[in-house]
């Protein structure tokens, strides 16, 4: 059945939506983009959604889709009319639930921007046999978490079988530069991952296991990377500290070697922390970070705000990855990106996620996925060619 659009983009009115919407229309304009890429803006309220893009400077003619996720009728309508839905709408578990029950069921293609393990794993165990049945490609996880940690992992990985014949067996990521804010979106999903810890044990369990996403397999154990520490891997003085993404990025990297089928080794062990430097002011300056909590405060950012154009354009973020085997053997890797990680860069990575897995993803078969085993490579090369993203070996 022909489709009247390829992506509806899901939360075009939210902050996080509106950024989506236009790089859309910037990257693949609706009328005459290379790709042939078909877009509309979703949301709940057609007023909200002319006044942006009136606002965001699209054509008057771009596409808008009143959709309310709480309305059956007005959900199969979005399915009937969409190949792929991308969602901003978080926190996911309180606002996505009825969104991937509809695409798992319909067929239809999603990615999000979910930080939130543990309804992850509630939605795998709910959905992933009937998205695998109709067909639907379901991707977790489409933004600053965990696009550049997981494909960092999987280039290093590669390289790392092509020079030396073998997977990377520990891999640490390590955070060197990063300017720029957490989404609201990612404050309000802590917390709402808060409340429902205290109303569901199992919560707790997953939050705690870094193979919650792994239903049925259990690795190695895993640094906690929970406390300041002097890294040996970067030099006899250099301290990390923790790093606040490390708790869903980990568990979305062993997901990908789960469904690679463990091409990483089923004996693989990965950490992620931040640099802070050496000696008595990096160990400073790694005690203040592990001791800040203010992401899930009441002073931090809300959902539907964020940082002005000068500081998303400002942002940045330098990510490292180190890999080493049982024999001594070593690459590193290098994620880079050009914009603050929480806004500008997720809304382009989440962009392409979705144009690439429409356009290079067709073969990929139906289930609930992160990003680098149904997307790979092709991810890689649309990330760098378009959403200012680089990726290097050392």
């Amino acid at each position: 059945m022909s489709k009247d659009f390829d992506i509806v983009i899901h939360g075009a009115t939210g902050f996080t939506g509106r950024l989506v919407a236009e790089y859309m229309m910037k990257r693949y304009p609706n009328s005459g983009n290379p790709e042939g890429i078909r877009w509309a803006m979703g949301g709940r309220s057609a007023e909200k959604l002319a006044a942006v893009r009136d606002e965001i400077g699209a054509p008057k003619d771009t596409p808008l889709v009143v959709t309310d996720t709480a309305n059956a009728q007005s959900l199969q309508a979005l399915m009937d009319s969409t190949r792929l839905v991308l969602t901003t709408v978080g926190p996911y578990q309180l606002y996505g639930n009825e969104m991937v029950a509809a695409c798992a069921n319909s067929g239809v293609d999603y990615v999000d921007l979910c930080g939130e393990p543990a309804w992850m794993r509630l939605m795998i165990e709910a959905h992933e046999a009937q998205a695998k049945a109709s067909g639907a490609r379901i991707v977790f996880s489409c933004g600053f978490d965990s696009v550049p940690f997981d494909m960092g992992v999987f280039m290093l990985q590669g390289q790392f079988k092509q020079k030396f014949g073998t997977a990377a067996s520990r891999v640490r990521g390590r955070v060197r530069k990063m300017k720029g804010t957490f989404s609201g979106g990612t404050a309000a999903s802590l917390k709402a991952t808060m409340a429902a810890a205290a109303t569901d044990p199992r919560v707790l369990d997953w939050l705690r296991s870094p193979f919650s996403l792994t239903p049925g397999f259990e690795g190695p154990k895993q640094p906690s990377g929970n406390k300041p520490m002097v890294d040996e891997a970067l030099g006899a003085d250099m301290w990390v500290a923790p790093f606040i993404m490390a708790a869903i990025n980990t568990k979305n990297v062993h997901r990908s070697n789960f469904l690679m089928g463990h091409t990483y080794g089923t004996d693989f062990v990965y950490d992620e922390m931040l640099i802070t430097g050496a000696g008595d002011k990096g160990q400073a300056i790694a005690q203040h970070v592990a001791a800040d909590k203010s992401l899930g405060g009441e002073g931090g950012p809300k959902p539907g705000e964020g940082p002005s154009f000068e500081e998303r354009e400002s942002g940045l973020y330098d990510v490292l990855f180190l890999g080493e085997d049982a024999k001594g053997n070593k690459i590193s890797v290098s994620v880079k990106g050009d914009r603050d990680p929480g806004y500008g860069s997720t809304s382009k990575m989440i962009a392409e996620c979705a144009v690439c897995l429409l356009k290079e993803s067709k073969e990929t078969t139906g289930g609930i996925w992160t990003p680098a085993p149904v997307l790979g490579r092709d991810l890689i090369k649309r990330l760098a060619a378009n959403a200012g993203l680089t990726f290097a070996v050392e």
